[in-house]
C-alpha cells in the first residue's frame, strides 16, 4: 500500500510539472556588461513580480503556457518589453541586456508595478521629467480601485493616503476639499493643484483654489507629494496633487467607452470618451454630465465637463500636443444649520435663494524633445480663462432670510503661464546621477466684485447697479517668476542623496474700492466709499535636501527637509461678510516641512510606508474673534481672521496593504483578498506671545483617524469595503466647542461605511455600491461664507449603479 502511495505521488508530481512552465534569466547592462540586481520583472497578465538576485538572475514558476507581456524596470535603465510564448512543462531562458536611462519612464508607470490592489504606489526616484528621490509620495491608479467613481467620492479614491482631511461639501463631488497636516481643505487650496502637469486653480498666487475637479472616470492616475514638492512646484505647504488624464490607446486607432449611472437623490451621470492612435497621432476626449436633486431639499445641480488632447510624434525625438478643458456647473445651496439644528433634522435647509455658478476653461500646449538618450527638455504653456458667482444671503444662519435683495460676489481669472524643464542624466553605473532645472513665469489678472442682485428665488446672476457696486470692487494684478533646482546623487547602489534649491519673484497688487454703510430702518444712513492700491513685490529663496537609503531589496528608509512660504489670498481683502472679519495687516506665511519614513513590500505580500513629519508653521493665517457692535443684538462675538502666530505641527501617518491569499502562500489566479489601514496621529500647537492663542490646539486637525478595509476578488468580480473614523477637533484657533451661528465649534468624532461591487466582463462593466452604509449623521465642516454659513452635514446612504461599456 505504502509503494502505491509513493508511485501516485510521483505520478501526480509529473502531471503537474508537465502542466506548469517556468521562466528564468539573467539581467545585465548592456553598456558595462555587468550583472544587475533588484531589477523588477513584472508579468502583466497576472501581475506577478520577481526580482533579480544579486548574480543577476529571476525566476517564475508554475505558470500556465501562453503568452505573456514581461516589463523590466531598473533604475537608471531604460524600461523593456517583451511578449513571448511558453509551451506546457518548458523553461524558457531569457537573457536581457538593459540600455542607459532614455526616460521613457511613463511606461515603467503604466505596467511594472508591483502589487497594487488599492491602486496605491510610490512615485520612482526619477519619473518623467521630475525628481522624486526621498519624497513622500503617493499615485492612485484609478484603474485599480472599486469605488464610486461616478461623484468622485473622496473618501474612497484618497482611503490609501493617510493624513488626508477630507471636507464634504456635497455628494456630487462638484468640488474637491483635501488638506493635510493641519492645513486648510477648503477647495484643496493649500497644494499646489495640477492637471497634467499644469496648474489648474482659479490664480496659483492670490487666490489657489480650485473650483474645477477632473472627473475620476477619465483619470489615469493622481499623484501627490506632500510638502517636500515645494521646490519643484511652488512654495506651497501642502505640496503637489496632479491629476493625469488617460490617453488614447495606443495599440487602436479608435476606441469608445460609456458608463452610465444612476443613484439615489435623482442623481445621472453619463460619461462618454473615445481614443485611439495612428501614425504617430494620439487622441484622447470625454464629454461627462451629470445632475441631480441632492440630499438635502434646495440640492438640485448639473455638471458638464468635456475635454480634448491631440499629441503627435514628430520622427524619435519630439512630442508635441495640444489640449483643452471645459468646465461649467451650477449649484443650488440648502445653506448651513445651527447645531441644535443638525441634532434635530440634519436634512432641513433654512435657505432656497442660494446658488452657486462656476465656468472653467482651461488651454494647454505642451512638447517634449529628447536632445539626446540622457538629456530630455519639456515645456508647457497653460491659459484660464474662469469664473466663479456665489449669489444668496450671507447673514447669520441663525437669522430667518429677511427675503430682500440677495449678494452676488463675482470672480473672474484669465491667466497664463510657461513652465520649462530639462533633466539630465550623467555619470556611469551606480554612480549615475540625474540633474534637473527649470524655470517658470506666470502671469495673472484676477477681479473681484460684490453687490446687489435681485429679491427673487431664481438663479439670476445680474447686478441691480453693475455701474455702482453697494459693497466692493477690485483688480488684482499678479506676476511670478521662479528657477529651481535639483540633483540627484547616487552615492552607491543604496545610498541617494537630492539637494536642491528654488528662487521666487512674486508680485501682488489690488486695485479698487470696497465701501462702509450704516442702515436704520432698512434706510442707507451713511455711506463711505475707500479707494484701495497697493503693491506687494518680494523675493525669496527656498532650499531642501533629501536622502534614501534602501536597508533591503524592496525597503526604503527616507528624510527630507524643505522650506515653504505661502501669500495671504486676495479674498482676505476684497469679500465682505457679516460673519467673518479680515485683519488688514495679514502678513504671508513661512516655515518648512521634514519628513522621516520607511517604506517598501516584504515579499509582495505586504506594501508599507510609515513615517513622521514636523511642520513649523510661522505667522499661520486662522481664525479667532473680534467683538462688534450690532444694530440689533448689541456686541456680538464675530471669527477674525489674522495672523495667529507661530504652529508646530507633528505626527505619525502609516499606510498598510497585506495580500491575505499570499501571505497564506495560497495560489490560485481567480481569487485575491486583500486588507488594508491607513492611520494617522497628529498634534499641533500655537506658540505665540497672544495669551488667546498661545498653547492651544492648531484647528482642522483631527488627533486620529483611521481607515481599515478590503477587497475581494473572484475571477471578474470584485468587491471593495472600508470604514473611516476621524476623531473630533476644532474648528478655529479658539478652540470653541460651541457659537451661536455655528461658524465655529467642534467637529465631533465621526464614522463612515463604504460598500462597493464590481464586475466586468469582456466589454462590459457593472458596478454598483451604498456610500455611508449605515446611514451615519455627521460633518466634516462649519463654514464662514459659502456653501454655509453653519454646519455643512454630510450625505446620509445612497446607492448607485453603473453601467459601462467599451469597444
Amino acid at each position: 500500500m505504502k509503494n502505491i502511495q509513493i508511485l501516485f505521488f510521483l505520478l501526480s508530481a509529473q502531471f503537474l510539472c508537465a502542466q506548469t512552465a517556468r521562466i528564468s534569466g539573467t539581467i545585465t547592462s548592456e553598456s558595462t556588461t555587468q550583472i544587475l540586481s533588484d531589477v523588477e520583472i513584472n508579468i502583466v497578465e497576472i501581475n506577478k513580480t520577481e526580482t533579480t538576485d544579486d548574480t543577476g538572475k529571476f525566476l517564475f514558476e508554475q505558470l500556465k503556457k501562453g503568452t505573456y507581456s514581461l516589463v523590466i524596470y531598473a533604475d537608471n535603465y531604460k524600461t523593456k518589453t517583451e511578449v513571448i510564448s511558453i509551451a506546457e512543462g518548458e523553461e524558457t531562458v531569457l537573457n536581457y541586456n538593459l540600455e542607459d536611462l532614455g526616460y521613457d519612464l511613463d511606461a515603467v508607470e503604466v505596467e511594472a508595478q508591483k502589487r497594487e490592489s488599492y491602486g496605491i504606489r510610490r512615485l520612482r526616484n526619477v519619473e518623467g521629467m521630475a525628481i522624486y528621490a526621498a519624497k513622500k509620495t503617493e499615485v492612485i491608479r484609478l484603474e485599480n480601485l472599486v469605488a464610486n467613481l461616478a461623484t468622485n467620492n473622496a473618501r474612497q479614491i484618497y482611503k490609501g493616503i493617510a493624513g488626508l482631511n477630507i471636507w464634504e461639501n456635497d455628494g456630487a463631488g462638484l468640488q474637491l476639499s483635501i488638506g493635510a497636516r493641519g492645513l486648510d481643505p477648503n477647495r484643496t487650496s493649500n497644494f499646489n493643484t495640477r492637471q497634467n502637469g499644469y496648474d489648474i486653480s482659479a490664480d496659483a498666487l492670490g487666490y489657489p483654489e480650485s473650483y474645477y475637479t477632473p472627473p475620476a472616470q477619465a483619470l489615469k492616475r493622481i499623484e501627490i507629494v506632500r510638502g517636500a514638492a515645494s521646490l519643484q512646484y511652488g512654495p506651497q505647504f501642502g505640496g503637489l496633487l496632479n491629476f493625469v488624464f488617460k490617453e488614447g490607446n495606443p495599440d487602436k486607432p479608435f476606441e469608445f467607452q460609456t458608463e452610465n449611472t444612476v443613484g439615489s437623490f435623482g442623481l445621472l451621470t453619463s460619461f462618454n470618451s473615445i481614443g485611439g492612435e495612428k501614425e504617430g497621432w494620439n487622441y484622447y476626449a470625454f464629454y461627462q454630465r451629470k445632475q441631480g436633486d441632492g440630499w438635502r431639499p434646495n440640492s438640485e445641480f448639473y455638471q458638464n465637463t468635456a475635454y480634448a488632447k491631440v499629441s503627435k510624434k514628430i520622427g524619435e525625438k519630439l512630442n508635441v500636443g495640444i489640449e483643452y478643458t471645459l468646465m461649467d456647473y451650477l449649484a443650488q445651496q440648502p445653506g448651513g444649520l445651527v447645531d441644535f439644528e443638525f441634532n434635530q433634522d440634519a436634512r432641513q435647509s433654512k435657505r432656497e435663494r442660494n446658488w452657486f455658478k462656476v465656468n472653467w476653461n482651461l488651454a494647454a500646449l505642451t512638447a517634449q524633445y529628447k536632445l539626446s538618450d540622457k538629456t530630455k527638455l519639456d515645456t508647457r504653456f497653460f491659459y484660464l480663462a474662469a469664473q466663479r458667482q456665489a449669489l444668496g444671503i450671507l447673514n447669520q444662519i441663525n437669522r430667518p432670510d429677511p427675503l430682500r435683495e440677495r449678494d452676488l460676489i463675482r470672480g473672474l481669472y484669465n491667466n497664463f503661464g510657461n513652465e520649462t524643464r530639462l533633466i539630465h542624466r550623467y555619470g556611469k553605473d551606480t554612480r549615475l546621477a540625474t540633474f534637473l532645472v527649470g524655470v517658470r513665469y506666470y502671469e495673472g489678472f484676477s477681479e473681484s466684485s460684490q453687490g446687489f442682485a435681485d429679491d427673487t428665488a431664481l438663479p439670476n446672476f445680474n447686478y441691480l447697479n453693475p455701474n455702482d457696486l453697494e459693497t466692493a470692487d477690485y483688480d488684482f494684478p499678479s506676476r511670478n517668476f521662479a528657477a529651481f533646482a535639483e540633483n540627484l546623487f547616487n552615492i552607491n547602489t543604496r545610498w541617494t542623496v537630492t539637494p536642491g534649491v528654488r528662487f521666487e519673484y512674486i508680485r501682488t497688487a489690488a486695485e479698487g474700492f470696497f465701501k462702509e454703510r450704516v442702515i436704520s430702518g432698512n434706510q442707507v444712513i451713511l455711506e463711505q466709499t475707500f479707494d484701495v492700491e497697493r503693491s506687494n513685490p518680494r523675493s525669496l529663496f527656498l532650499v531642501g535636501l533629501g536622502t534614501g537609503y534602501k536597508v533591503g531589496k524592496e525597503t526604503e528608509m527616507y528624510a527630507n527637509f524643505s522650506q515653504n512660504y505661502r501669500s495671504i489670498n486676495f479674498t482676505d481683502l476684497a469679500v465682505v461678510n457679516p460673519n467673518l472679519i479680515v485683519d488688514s495687516l495679514l502678513t504671508d506665511e513661512r516655515g518648512y516641512n521634514m519628513d522621516i519614513g520607511i517604506r517598501g513590500s516584504l515579499k509582495d505580500f505586504l506594501t508599507f510606508d510609515a513615517s513622521v513629519f514636523f511642520l513649523n508653521y510661522r505667522d499661520r493665517i486662522g481664525t479667532g474673534e473680534t467683538i462688534l457692535e450690532d444694530p440689533i443684538f448689541g456686541e456680538v462675538a464675530v471669527p477674525f481672521r489674522t495672523n495667529i502666530g507661530d504652529a508646530r505641527i507633528f505626527g505619525l501617518e502609516a499606510y498598510a496593504d497585506l495580500d491575505i491569499l499570499k501571505l497564506a502562500k495560497f495560489k490560485n489566479e481567480d481569487f485575491a483578498l486583500s486588507l488594508f489601514t491607513n492611520l494617522s496621529f497628529l498634534q499641533g500647537k500655537y506658540l505665540t506671545d497672544n495669551n488667546a492663542f498661545n498653547g492651544r490646539n492648531v484647528e482642522l486637525i483631527p488627533p486620529n483617524s483611521i481607515k481599515i478595509g478590503g477587497t475581494f476578488r473572484w475571477k471578474n468580480l470584485q468587491a471593495s469595503y472600508q470604514y473611516a473614523r476621524v476623531s473630533e477637533h476644532f474648528s478655529d484657533a479658539t478652540n470653541a466647542e460651541f457659537t451661536t451661528d455655528a461658524t465655529r465649534g467642534l467637529i465631533p468624532t465621526y464614522g463612515v461605511q463604504d460598500l462597493s461591487l464590481s464586475y466586468a466582463w469582456k466589454w462590459l462593466k457593472l458596478q454598483t455600491g451604498v456610500n455611508n452604509l449605515a446611514d451615519a449623521r455627521y460633518f466634516t465642516r462649519r463654514a464662514a461664507t459659502y456653501p454655509g454659513p453653519g454646519i455643512i452635514p454630510a450625505d446620509g446612504r445612497s446607492f448607485y449603479l453603473t453601467v459601462g461599456v467599451k469597444f
